[in-house]
Order: structure tokens, then sequence, then C-alpha cells
């Protein structure tokens, strides 16, 4: 095992690290001057992204061991980095869930890249090192998006390596693994061109240990989308763990907030837990602070001598925070693990937005849903239109004739359809996680609202002249005028009940992706004293910008593309300081 010592994992002059790309300015907007093209928010509810992101999903889960590359890592250096600024302390930048809509990935990008930043009265230079904690790009890891909702912002951002040449890590999330790691590899973890826009890339592997000032730690891991880790990188912390000692402290990164998760999913806990109770304890080093992605907002349970932190606010859809348990125990008691650490408590002391804020986001399902996904809403208005003619012959054919018989076919065929759809769409937990007749109870319910509302648009079209029109103008018009009436209609109807089910805690998650939030959006700048002190400052963007102009400044290191109107950033909570074992929050938030 080797260490990697300088301040970036760049070993190519700063002057030439960006790339051919970077040396010229773009002269406008246009994609071709640019290099990528900047993109909207992926609408998470158009229907054939659903069924894509579904089959990914599924292969993910089946074929996930057969496309794991980590073995194959063990071939790769396995370096220490250590970073460590002039000053003998260092600024740390913490951010994840980037890749989507160009104006909230840019948004943050750009926030970062500034040589500094005034935050309520804080001065907060520029990170010498950038954590990337996860699903750095959406959809799916393909190429083409990675480079034009990932990079490209980013080198927008900091096109040339300022001189303090900053590095990052990246730690890889659900949506990276989707190829297998396959882009995620090609792009953090190489042996040539180490650059990310204007940062160097610090990683010879998916995962990583840096040394950093004080004897704090930086292990970032990566459990391929919760299933296990593999052995080359257990004998890498393995190495990792000879460095460490009872004065020690670990910030340990991880891919999702399994502490969490494991509310619903009692074992979702169980590959942390493993790592720290079989590679960190038995070195006496303390892990002070676990950090990640994967959900949408910001969050802070605070224990005795862990903060547990979520951080996933770079730029994708907003996740609610509302509903997030007051109090949690980790690992949870009821984990399946046959061994696990000590359960302690920890509570919730920090979120953003607040959780009112959330709730007010939530009722905002009702214009944004049909607006936002439009493919969603053709979706409800076709199966609606075939529901309803169904059911319209039905009721003209009275007789117990042949003809009703076989019109009865698809009306079965629909009322199955709906109701089973409305019932998977609550998404019941499966074996893995706790089962709740709640998630049932609701999809049952929310199919039979469909089917009463089929049956009132039913009785409106019967009561109109088109049904009488000879074959095949009804269902011509039926396409025309009823599909798009009944498809707004009936995204209404999912749009309440997505609200009267995020109140049970049941798709949550698809009451917000259904709105696709961009604003609202939170990174964290830590900085680590020569004295060993880490203070965290979790900065919030209220508000995203959505115009932007060639930036005046024409300096190598500044951003290409400058936001119209100014962009305010705050603290999401008071500075958060950990010194040693104690922990204290700064409340005088203008402290400077």
């Amino acid at each position: 095992m080797t260490d990697d010592h300088p301040t970036s994992g760049s070993d190519v002059p700063a002057e030439h690290a960006p790339g051919e790309r970077a040396a010229r300015r773009p002269l406008s907007l246009d994609p071709v001057e640019l290099g990528f093209t900047p993109r909207k928010p992926v609408p998470w509810l158009a229907p054939f992204l659903l069924i894509s992101t579904g089959i990914r999903t599924l292969l993910a889960m089946l074929f996930g061991a057969y496309l794991d590359k980590r073995e194959l890592q063990n071939a790769l250096d396995s370096k220490i980095a250590r970073q460590v600024g002039p000053d003998g302390g260092l600024w740390l930048d913490y951010v994840a869930d980037l890749g989507d809509g160009f104006n909230a990935t840019y948004s943050v990008a750009y926030l970062l890249a500034q040589r500094e930043l005034e935050v309520d009265g804080h001065r907060l230079p520029r990170a010498q090192t950038l954590v990337m904690g996860g699903d750095q790009v959406y959809p799916s890891a393909a190429y083409e998006a990675y480079e034009d909702r990932c990079k490209g912002p980013y080198q927008a951002a900091l096109p040339v390596a300022p001189p303090e040449r900053p590095t990052l890590f990246a730690v890889p999330g659900n949506h990276d693994w989707y190829d297998g790691l396959t882009a995620f590899l090609r792009l953090f973890v190489r042996s040539r061109d180490r650059h990310f826009g204007g940062w160097g890339t610090g990683q010879s592997r998916s995962y990583f240990a840096v040394e950093l000032p004080a004897d704090w730690w930086l292990l970032g891991l990566d459990d391929q989308s919760g299933s296990y880790l593999d052995d080359p990188q257990l004998a890498y912390f393995d190495e990792v763990a000879r460095r460490l000692g009872p004065q020690s402290m670990i910030i340990l990164a991880v891919p999702a907030p399994t502490w969490v998760k494991s509310v619903d999913h009692p074992t979702a806990y169980d590959s942390i837990d493993y790592f720290i109770r079989t590679i960190l304890a038995p070195t006496g080093a303390h892990v002070r602070l676990l950090i990640s992605g994967d959900l949408h907002h910001y969050a802070r349970y605070a224990g005795p001598e862990r903060q547990l932190i979520t951080c996933g606010g770079g730029g994708a859809y907003l996740y609610p925070t509302h509903k997030l348990p007051e109090r949690i125990e980790v690992p949870p008691k009821d984990t399946l693990s046959r061994r696990a650490s000590a359960t302690r408590p920890y509570d919730l002391v920090g979120r953003y937005p607040d959780a009112a804020r959330s709730r007010r986001y939530g009722w905002g399902i009702f214009p944004r849903l049909p607006f936002r996904n439009p493919g969603f809403t053709t979706l409800l208005g076709a199966l609606h239109t075939l529901l309803m003619l169904a059911m319209a012959g039905v009721t003209a054919n009275r007789t117990g004739s042949t003809e009703q018989r076989l019109f009865s076919v698809p009306l079965v065929i629909m009322l199955g359809v709906t109701l089973l759809g409305a019932a998977f769409f609550a998404k019941p937990p499966s074996a893995g996680g706790k089962r709740h007749v709640r998630h049932w109870i609701l999809g049952v319910t929310h199919g039979l609202a469909q089917v009463a509302l089929a049956a009132a648009g039913t009785w409106a079209w019967l009561a109109l002249p088109f049904y009488d029109w000879p074959w095949p103008l009804p269902a011509v018009a039926a396409a025309v005028v009823y599909g798009p009436v009944i498809g707004l209609v009936s995204s209404q109807v999912v749009a309440a009940y997505l609200l009267v089910a995020g109140a049970f805690g049941v798709n949550v998650n698809e009451l917000f992706a259904g709105q696709g939030i961009e604003d609202s959006k939170s990174f964290l700048r830590m900085r680590i004293d020569p004295d060993g002190s880490l203070t965290i400052y979790p900065i919030a963007v209220d508000r995203v910008s959505r115009d932007w102009q060639l930036n005046p400044d024409q300096s190598p290191t500044a951003s290409w593309l400058a936001p119209k109107t100014t962009l305010t950033p705050r603290l999401a909570e008071p500075p958060v300081t950990l010194d040693g074992p104690a922990i204290r929050v700064d409340h005088e938030v203008g402290r400077s």
C-alpha cells in the first residue's frame, strides 16, 4: 500500500490539469460552446423512465454480484491519500445527489467553486478537498448522463485548477452502480488525466482512505447498494487500520443513511456496523461523524459521541423532512445480525428544510404532478379511456348476448390492472422490511377511487352524443376529448392519494419525486483546525438560480456562467463543532 502525500490527487501541473476543453472559455450558452448539454430535471414519474428504472433496479438486485467490479480493483493501486492545507488545517466540502437538472446542480457547483463564501457572517474559503457522497448522476450511469449532468456543470463551475489545486473523492451510490461502476471508474478512478474540471481526482479505487490534519481520517465506503463489503475492500481498510490509534477520529462517508432506513429495514445498517465493529473499533479510533447522501435533504442526528448527518441536497429533487423519526436507535434492536454493536439512541436535532416548510411543499403536488410529468398524465388518460370504453360497452349492452359477454372480458382485465397497479404503486414492504397493512389498505383504496372515477366518467360520457356515432368515431372522440380531460382529473386523484398516503409514511418519495422541487438545496463546508477541532457548516440554498449569463470575469479559474440573480446561501443550522470526545453547537450564528 502506497501513500499519496500531496494536497492534490493530481500529478499534473495545475495550468495543464483541466485539459484542452477548459483552455477556451465559451462565447455563448450554446451546448457546442459549453461542451455539454444542460439538462432539465429528470421527470421521475414518466412512464418509460419508471419502467426502465424498475428494470435497472431489478437487474441490479438479481445480477449485481455478476456486475461487481470491486474484486477486480484488487489489481489497482491501494493508495492512502493525505490532505493538509497550507496552514496545517483543512477546509473540506461534502456534496451528494448532484447529477440531476442543470439549474440546481450548477447552483451548488457554482457556490462550491467560489474563492470564498460569506454565510451568516462566516467567511468560508473554497475547500481544498471535495467529497461527492453518491449518486453523481441520474437517472442511470450512462457516460453521456455523467457528462451532461455532472462533469459538465462542475467543469463550468471550476474550469481550471486554482493555486491550491483542490482534490476530489467520490463515493458511488446506487445510481452509479446501475452499470456495474463502469462509468464511475472511468471518471473518478484513473491513472492518467486525473482531473474533474478544476478538481484533481485523488482515489485509486471506488473506496478510499484519506489522512487529514490532527489525526482525523476520512474513509469512503462502497457497499454496492447496501449488499456487502467485498474482501479486497476489507483488506484495504485492514491496512488503513494499522495506522489508527485511540487518538484517531474518523469521518465515515457511506452511500446511504442506513441509520434512518433501518427503522423500516432492520438489516440496512448491518454492513456499516460490521465495518465499525470489526475494523475500526479494535484500533480504539473514534467514529465521530457518519455522513451520507441518498435522501435529498439535510438532517442531523446527535448521540453521545457521534453525529449522523444526511446531506443529499446537491441537485436532485427535494426529499421531505417532516416524516423523519424524532429518535432512532442505532444499531436497531431488532436487527437479525447475530453480533452487533451496543444500541445507542440518537435524536433528530437539525433538519433542512424545517418540518413546517416540508409539509407546505407536499401540498404543491396538485399543480406540479400533471405539468411536471406530462407523460404520466397521458398514461393515466390512456388507461382511463380504455377502462371507460370497457365499462360503456357493458353498460350499453344490457341483454345477455354473446356480444355483452365479449365486452365484459376487457372490463375484468382493466379493473384488475387498475386495482393491482394502485396496490403495487403503494409499494408494500418486501420480505426484507417491516410489513405494514397500511400500504395495502391505502393502495387498494386508491385503486377503488380510480375505479369510481372511471364509473363517473363513463356515466358522463354516455350522456354525450359521441358514443352513438358509428364505429370507430366513438373511440377517436374518446382519445381526443375524453382522454386529456380524464387524465388531468385522474392525476389530481393520484395527487390527493399521495398527499394522504404521505401522511401515513407511504409513497413519501413519490409525493416529492412527482414534484421535482429544485429549491432547498444544501451542502457541507467543514473546517479541521490544526488543534484537532472539526467545525461543520451546513449550508442551505433556499432558491436556486434559473437564469444564467456568461461570467464577465474572464480569469482562468472563474466560473464560465454566473447567475443573473445573486445566490444567497445561509446556514441551515448553527455550526457544529466536534472537539475530541465533546460536541458543541454554536448558537451565535453571526459569529465570524
